[in-house]
């Protein structure tokens, strides 16, 4: 799309660093000589930064690296000058504790490379988990032109003819081991096989949740999303997104212009379209908050009401990204809840929603479902089986908790057992696979200190193991609870993020085992069934957990960030109020 350039040369942030006739203008060219560029190659043309979040020890992001290659030659290629700054690379599974952690480290690094840098513009290099909402954050507080370019998810792998991907398998095959199902042998050749190219989680996990919702905000290119990492078309997908980043400069396209409340819910109808991540709940509050837009649990709640899951990708379904790409990808889905959507939301493209999803048909109506057939039927018994997400309050979580109906057990989603409480990961652990353990399929596992102040960071700890001992009898859901969070790419009755949570005195860090619990999915209740006298009792006997961290960014962490129902954000990064450019002498 070619647009009349709305800003002239004079006024780009760069001009700032390299047109003064001043000794500083001088310096800033020269250091810039020095790497060997004529003084003509980014004097007088917008520079756009390419955030590029490689790393070797992220295999979701080991092919950005090439890919920003093609990113440079898209922007060179539109008259721009490109300039690749790496930036932390927030890879799941390898990154300790937890890389929630680091992602408002990772938001604020990209916010003040953003800042501190003569750029006029950027693209954003990521994809996995964390990383997505932290660029967009960043890109949001700072809000100079900025598209994302999505890393895409890994291929496909196969075992004894059956497609298999990533969490959610390794999950399912992991329970099969601890009960001699898969031999040793078996279970290495699996290891070495299921992931098996670069690339995000091949299942609809936080990685392609998140992106997706992004697209569906309007901050990349339609289609995006689902573009395998492998694929030539992704490397197409990188140039395109240089070359629009530079037009985005000429035509001052920020991130506070497509950010707004109706683009925000266009992104919550797609997350319960897609059976997305409950990830989710906790990353779009915190965009929202970015661009001084108000997104509560309710409202992901009220939209998951009249949203059914649509995508058959697991955990909810039984199919990978790979397929969701060849059925049209999100914006074929799109158009199956066009009413469901504000169509005229600006976009990247300079486009609305609308036009830019407009004729992008399905071709596999099994991979993306009608509204009218739903993936998972509502019942008589439980008509909240289909939804994504369901919002639940009560004695036990009064300022919300969540929980994912679509991989949850249906008989469990109204569920009263006594509890059987861990005070830590470590000692949850230990105590699963004891034959002894006083435990059964009416229990109701908990497990605190798994919050953002407690763990700290909030690690993925929410999906508690089944233990050994029941699922030797063949159980393999039980209604679980925490402060924590779960894996997207995993499944099971399992209510998370119960804030507050139970390090700061959250209801919670007052329940003890042998307690009854009663969730009501209809009634959105979670109820620890103790009198109000008992719990003021146990409560004036509380004391808090010591804090793990006495210095460092953890500490920093665990000292500013909000509970899971707002976010996990620092108090001090959010909100939109306006942040002064660098003076420059």
């Amino acid at each position: 799309m070619t647009t009349p350039p709305r800003k002239n040369l004079k006024e780009l942030r760069s001009q700032r660093w390299f047109a003064s006739d001043d000794i500083r203008g001088f310096a800033h060219r020269q250091r810039m000589q020095q790497q060997g560029l004529v003084r003509e190659e980014f004097m007088g043309r917008p520079v756009i930064g390419i955030i590029n979040t490689w790393s070797e020890l992220s295999p979701c992001h080991a092919h950005l690296r090439e890919r920003a290659t093609a990113v440079k030659r898209g922007i060179l290629q539109a008259g721009g000058y490109p300039f690749e700054l790496p930036a932390m690379s927030l890879g799941e599974v390898m990154v300790k504790p937890t890389t929630m952690i680091y992602r408002n480290f990772l938001a604020m690094e990209t916010e003040e490379l953003l800042r501190s840098l003569p750029l006029d513009g950027a693209v954003l290099m990521g994809g996995c988990d964390k990383t997505t909402p932290a660029l967009v954050m960043g890109a949001l507080s700072m809000d100079i032109p900025a598209i994302f370019c999505p890393a895409g998810p890994m291929l496909n792998d196969r075992y004894k003819g059956l497609t298999v991907g990533a969490g959610t398998h390794t999950k399912k095959y992991w329970e099969q081991y601890v009960v001699g199902d898969i031999d040793q042998p078996e279970w290495i050749s699996l290891e070495a096989k299921m992931t098996r190219a670069p690339g995000t989680c091949n299942t609809m996990g936080t990685a392609s949740t998140m992106t997706s919702i992004i697209e569906a905000m309007g901050l990349t290119f339609p289609g995006a999303t689902s573009v395998p990492a492998m694929d030539a078309g992704h490397t197409r997908l990188a140039w395109a997104c240089g070359k629009r980043a530079v037009e985005m400069v000429w035509e001052d396209l920020r991130p506070s212009q497509i950010v707004t409340r109706a683009a925000l819910l266009n992104g919550v109808a797609a997350y319960m379209a897609l059976g997305g991540s409950t990830n989710a709940a906790v990353h779009l509050p915190a965009i929202a908050g970015r661009a001084g837009v108000a997104l509560t649990l309710d409202d992901l709640d009220e939209v998951s009401r009249r949203v059914p899951v649509l995508a058959n990708v697991f955990p909810s379904g039984n199919r990978l990204m790979e397929d969701f790409f060849y059925a049209g990808g999100l914006p074929a889905l799109l158009n199956k809840i066009r009413d469901q959507l504000d169509l005229g939301t600006l976009t990247v493209t300079g486009r609305t929603l609308g036009e830019n999803i407009e004729g992008r048909t399905c071709t596999d109506d099994d991979v993306i479902r009608d509204p009218q057939s739903p993936l998972i039927a509502a019942t008589a018994d439980c008509p909240e089986a289909g939804m994504a997400l369901a919002v639940v309050r009560g004695n036990l979580c009064p300022d919300g908790a969540v929980l994912k109906p679509s991989a949850a057990s249906p008989h469990l989603l109204r569920h009263t057992g006594p509890a059987l409480v861990f005070d830590s990961n470590a000692d949850m652990l230990a105590a699963v696979n004891d034959p002894d353990l006083d435990v059964d399929e009416n229990t109701v596992l908990v497990l605190r200190n798994g919050g953002p102040v407690g763990a700290p960071g909030m690690p993925e700890w929410g999906n508690l193991p089944i233990p050994k001992k029941l699922l030797q009898r063949g159980v393999r859901d039980m209604l679980r609870i925490s402060d924590a969070r779960m894996s997207g790419t995993h499944y099971g009755t399992c209510v998370l993020h119960v804030a507050p949570e139970s390090a700061v005195g959250g209801p919670l860090a007052l329940l003890k085992t042998g307690d009854m619990v009663a969730l009501d999915i209809g009634q959105r209740r979670l109820d620890m069934l103790v009198s109000d006298a008992e719990l003021a009792a146990r409560r004036a006997a509380w004391t808090p957990p010591p804090q793990t961290y006495s210095r460092g960014y953890a500490r920093i962490y665990q000292q500013q960030v909000t509970q899971a129902d707002k976010g996990c954000d620092f108090e001090v990064l959010a909100g939109n109020a306006p942040t002064a450019e660098p003076s420059i002498y």
